[in-house]
């Protein structure tokens, strides 16, 4: 039986490692066994999962990422060209740090947008539809539905899930598009339902 996932024949799939029905796989990819794929998401050209790397489903990877041991990525997650994750905190040819000893976790959690050529340092956490604009770097933690930016990353306001950009008004999170209200607790950010 066929598989229910498209793979270019550029690309490489480690006997071991999952994908899951509806996945593209394009042009010049690595997926090294053990690495495991949900469903529905796309893997732009010139790609490389390692193995023990997680992948939610309806993931976007556009071109030239490289996601290392240690990273897991939740359900509905874009990941904008060129972007890097990191997965040892400090790096010497040298030095052999080639196992899962050294590898630091990197979360991003569900929803979350990662910019082109953005830079995630290893060990940290990336919230809830968080929105990382490109060319950041990004040292430490991101609060869900914060949008950060710079060198090294700041937050810069608040980003809806539908991703576009949320004003304070009366205490309350508002987003400018979709009319999405949010309450802000003690820091954190959580939707409002109607």
């Amino acid at each position: 039986m066929p598989p229910d996932y498209f793979v270019h024949s550029s690309s490489f799939v480690d006997e071991g490692a999952q994908i899951g029905e509806g996945t593209k796989i394009w042009h010049f990819c690595h997926i090294l066994k053990g690495a495991r794929i949900g469903k529905n998401c796309k893997i732009g050209q010139n790609v490389v999962i390692h193995g023990s790397v997680v992948v939610g489903n309806n993931v976007k990877i556009q071109n030239n990422v490289s996601v290392y041991d240690g990273v897991v990525l939740e359900d509905d997650i874009f990941c904008g060209p060129s972007c890097v994750f990191t997965n040892i905190s400090v790096p010497r040819s040298a030095v052999n740090r080639n196992d899962p000893k050294f590898y630091k976790k990197t979360l991003v959690r569900r929803g979350a947008t990662i910019g082109a050529n953005a830079t995630i340092i290893c060990g940290i956490e990336i919230g809830h539809y968080a929105f990382v604009g490109a060319g950041a770097v990004v040292t430490r933690d991101v609060p869900d539905y914060a949008l950060v930016f710079g060198v090294p990353a700041k937050q810069k306001g608040w980003r809806c899930e539908c991703g576009e950009e949320m004003k304070l008004l009366k205490g309350q999170l508002h987003c400018t598009v979709c009319s999405a209200k949010y309450k802000v607790t003690k820091g954190k950010v959580s939707k409002i339902e109607d």
